[in-house]
């Protein structure tokens, strides 16, 4: 007899199996949590980017004022009653370069135009000292910013003030309350100063005190004596209103401000993510070496541009994997901020013109900082090859010539005076536009320097 099968160890046929569940890979639901997840942060992160860069942005009326609260008032009363009762006015923004007279006139322009009075009832023609470098020029840019090349045409005028006087009579729409008022903006002032007899002003401003078109003119300075550059018939017709700025607050403000700045408004749209952020910016705030890095920055410039700059580094370091700023962001930031352009210029030197800096370098310290001439220059790179007794930097003087006159076009090296024909170049007293930090820092970072090179310049004497 067949012994019958032992059931333990057999088995079914594949086919009368029953199906085997495979198990979910995990992994599948983790990545498409992750990818919804990833992808809010990312729109999170978008978001922050726009709101901040906005609000870095000098020309942009997205940030909030400092310390301006009694100049705001008093230039949107000023251009209130230009666009709400035709009143002509002129005024001068005066204040240091980085001291906010951009950021505040965009902000009262904008505060304006909310104004259920205004609604859009002024022009504005905006001119800049850079770029209209003459009246005439400056005409045209008004004609074209008023949108009135149609309407002059082929005309010729005996006169600047012919020809400006045809423009806003062009403009207008019977008596002086219904005219339609134009603001004058007038960025880099003084520039303007420098025309031929000062005609454009001498217009304006004559235009702001007749009874015709409401116009009022806003000129943008940091020259403080600028009213002493005015010709007496300018002067005379200008409304000697002065708004003053001026960066007076101090190291605790400062960091208030550094905070608000980089804080985000109540209404993002996820408020987890800016809870989060704002905790992280006040974490921030409170770390010595985030206080450090804005202590050095307020020390050198209290301005609120140079504060923008420092924080539109860092942010540029938030990214989906990076979503929140540390110390170590903005501390690689002011690295970046405060880099020597001069200094950076030495990085792509050749070899001969690095010598040559460094033997400035030692002429600088043996003749405590005295002008010297190419052929000093020269005598000390000889010395150094004597020295040292390398072929390698036993160049031509002809080519040392022309390594010399590189350094001069990159405003390395500059003259003392203005060089004449007659003039021989290796004379010529000359002063080092880098001093011995700069020199030495380059140096560290400078790829495959030599090292006989590097001894050269720690050296504290020249090589006599």
């Amino acid at each position: 007899m067949r012994p019958p099968p032992r059931p333990s160890s057999a088995r079914a046929p594949a086919s009368l199996r029953e199906p085997r569940m495979q198990p979910m890979k995990p992994s599948a639901m983790s990545k498409r949590k992750l990818r919804e997840s990833s992808g809010e942060s990312a729109e999170c992160i978008s978001q922050v980017q726009k709101i901040l860069r906005e609000r870095f942005c000098r020309h942009c009326a997205a940030g909030r004022l400092f310390g301006m609260e009694q100049q705001h008032r008093h230039l949107l009363e000023l251009l209130r009653r230009t666009t709400v009762h035709g009143e002509s006015n002129s005024a001068l923004l005066i204040g240091p370069r980085g001291s906010g007279k951009s950021a505040l006139l965009n902000h009262v322009l904008k505060d304006l135009r909310e104004m259920e009075q205004v609604r859009e009832n002024l022009l504005e023609v905006h001119l800049n000292g850079l770029l209209q470098t003459n009246d005439s020029v400056a005409l045209k840019e008004i004609t074209r910013q008023l949108q009135l090349e149609n309407v002059v045409g082929d005309k010729v005028f005996g006169s600047f003030a012919e020809n400006l006087a045809f423009l806003l009579e062009a403009l207008r729409k019977g008596d002086r309350s219904s005219s339609c008022p134009i603001l004058f903006v007038l960025d880099e002032f003084d520039l303007f100063v420098h025309h031929k007899n000062q005609t454009l002003l001498y217009n304006l401003f004559d235009i702001s005190q007749s009874a015709q078109t409401p116009v009022t003119v806003i000129g943008l300075t940091c020259r403080q004596d600028i009213l002493e550059l005015l010709e007496k018939r300018v002067k005379s017709r200008f409304s000697h209103r002065q708004i003053y700025l001026l960066n007076s607050f101090d190291f605790k403000q400062y960091m208030k401000i550094f905070k608000k700045q980089l804080s985000l408004p109540a209404e993002f749209p996820d408020e987890s993510f800016a809870q989060k952020w704002n905790n992280n910016v006040q974490l921030l705030s409170e770390d010595r070496a985030v206080q450090g890095v804005l202590q050095s920055l307020f020390q050198h410039s209290k301005d609120l541009r140079s504060l923008h700059s420092l924080l539109m580094l860092a942010c540029s370091a938030v990214t989906v994997h990076h979503p929140l700023l540390t110390a170590a962001d903005l501390q690689e930031a002011s690295r970046q901020h405060s880099t020597d352009s001069k200094a950076n210029l030495v990085h792509g030197l050749s070899v001969l013109e690095i010598c040559l800096i460094i033997a400035m370098k030692h002429l600088n310290e043996v003749y405590d900082g005295e002008p010297f001439n190419f052929q000093m220059v020269y005598n000390e790179f000889q010395k150094f090859i004597q020295r040292k007794a390398h072929s390698m930097y036993n160049f031509e003087k002809p080519v040392v010539m022309k390594a010399f006159e590189h350094l001069l076009q990159l405003e390395l090296v500059q003259p003392l005076e203005r060089p004449s024909a007659r003039a021989q170049r290796e004379f010529l007293l000359l002063r080092l536009l880098l001093d011995s930090s700069q020199i030495m820092d380059a140096l560290q970072v400078y790829p495959n320097c030599p090292t006989d090179v590097k001894q050269w310049a720690a050296s504290s004497l020249s090589w006599l």
